[in-house]
């Protein structure tokens, strides 16, 4: 009876079986049916855009092959951002050609405004990438795909923009944070104000920033002369702020002038009060129309510093009148190997060129071969000019809890990115299920 009854029950798994064998086979089939050859002569293009809604990309414009390695390319497109005056984003297009295409190259421009949605800023900027690809489509069999549309909009008569706030841009901020815990609690408050203006000519920029953190450490112990337990808080304060301004004057395509003024207070930094005055003088090698590219910029400034101190320092003072300088040297450049980042600095006292800082750092990322890209990052600073720390001995608080600047005489940092990818060279497929 046992033995009938469990025949029965394998015979009905063996005919569920047998019927879902179809429907595998069905599934199996689609999924390996020939590949969709619509896109077979299209361009293939490598997007370098850290900044790019790539999904939204490739679902607007399909007449295109998105390849993962630039070597596999017929275009290579660079897309850089920079903050306009007004708070909105200037886009530039960098086009490229490679293999076919070898020789053509293109640039174009793509701003958006300060008040633009993430909607509408990714739209405007692939309807500019897909202009931009126009002329290497029209070369290849998918350009017989292609039409024109044109809208008249420009031929309206033009309105005049009278803008009330003479290219002044002014933004407020405020981050109150907090975290309870057993044993911790925190609590913060940043504030942020800034008023900028920027034309071809000028660039002026104020700034405030505040800032107060508070931790409380709460521990228990056993009290030896009444046995309870009690609880000990030990709490952590730190605040700072600064007011700082800049003000530049483009001289040419290649100089330009400023000068820094501010004041500023810090308990990490024993300052109870600080004010400084600086002009400063800068040449880049490239024309600062390529700055987004490739920059080369040498800065030498002087100026005068006052510094208050809320303790007394290791040489005995409680304020100080200093005269410094100092030069500065940054290198960007971004292309289709890859991008670096070099950045050097020097600065002293002029009453004792001996108290100095040193600073250099870097950044490089490079794509080796097909699938495999390096990134290096590093950083030195040589530090000789601490004029501002505390008197006395370093207490254990000062020491764990990172409640003032500690005497040091350099600091280094770095790290090493090894990244490897191999399959198909193409990436067209948009699947957001799951989330990234």
């Amino acid at each position: 009876m046992n033995f009938n009854r469990s025949f029965d029950k394998l015979r009905s798994w063996h005919l569920v079986f047998f019927l879902l064998m179809p429907c595998q086979t069905v599934v199996f089939a689609q999924e390996t049916a020939a590949p969709d050859t619509s896109r077979q002569n299209a361009i293939r293009l490598f997007t370098d855009c850290q900044v790019c809604d790539m999904n939204y990309i490739r679902e607007e414009m399909p007449y295109v092959n998105y390849v993962r390695d630039v070597r596999e390319a017929q275009v290579y497109l660079l897309v850089t951002r920079q903050s306009t005056g007004s708070g909105g984003e200037y886009y530039t297009l960098f086009y490229r050609g490679l293999g076919q295409f070898d020789g053509m190259r293109d640039t174009l421009t793509y701003q958006a405004s300060p008040d633009d949605t993430s909607d509408k800023i990714r739209q405007g900027l692939t309807n500019t990438i897909g202009l931009g690809l126009v002329r290497y489509v029209m070369k290849t069999p998918s350009g017989n795909n292609l039409s024109l549309s044109y809208s008249n909009a420009a031929t309206q008569r033009p309105v005049q923009v009278v803008d009330r706030w003479n290219y002044w841009v002014f933004e407020l901020q405020t981050q109150p944070r907090f975290s309870l815990e057993k044993s911790v609690e925190s609590y913060s408050l940043s504030n942020y104000v800034s008023a900028d203006r920027v034309t071809p000519d000028w660039k002026i920029q104020f700034g405030f920033n505040h800032s107060y953190s508070k931790n409380v450490y709460i521990r228990e112990r056993k009290n030896s002369e009444t046995g309870e337990m009690e609880e000990i808080r030990t709490e952590a304060v730190r605040s700072s702020w600064s007011a700082s301004n800049l003000t530049v004057r483009s001289i040419s395509d290649h100089w330009s002038a400023g000068a820094r003024a501010g004041a500023s207070s810090s308990t990490f930094s024993n300052i109870k009060f600080k004010a400084y005055l600086s002009a400063a003088l800068e040449y880049n090698l490239f024309p600062y129309s390529q700055s987004t590219r490739r920059q080369l910029r040498t800065q030498y400034s002087i100026g005068y510093t006052f510094n208050q101190y809320i303790d007394t320092t290791i040489y005995d003072k409680m304020y100080d009148r200093l005269f410094g300088h100092s030069v500065n040297m940054a290198y960007r450049v971004q292309d289709k190997w890859g991008s670096a980042n070099f950045s050097l600095g020097y600065s002293a006292y002029l009453h004792d060129l001996t108290k100095n800082r040193i600073e250099i750092n870097g950044n490089v990322r490079l794509r080796i071969f097909k699938g495999l890209s390096l990134s290096v990052n590093g950083g030195a600073a040589f530090i000789h000019n601490q004029i501002e720390l505390v008197k006395g001995n370093v207490t254990e608080e000062d020491l764990y809890l990172r409640l003032r600047a500690l005497q040091t005489g350099y600091s280094y940092e770095g790290s090493l990115g090894l990244t490897y990818t191999f399959g198909s060279i193409y990436n067209n497929v948009v699947n957001p299920r799951f989330g990234n």
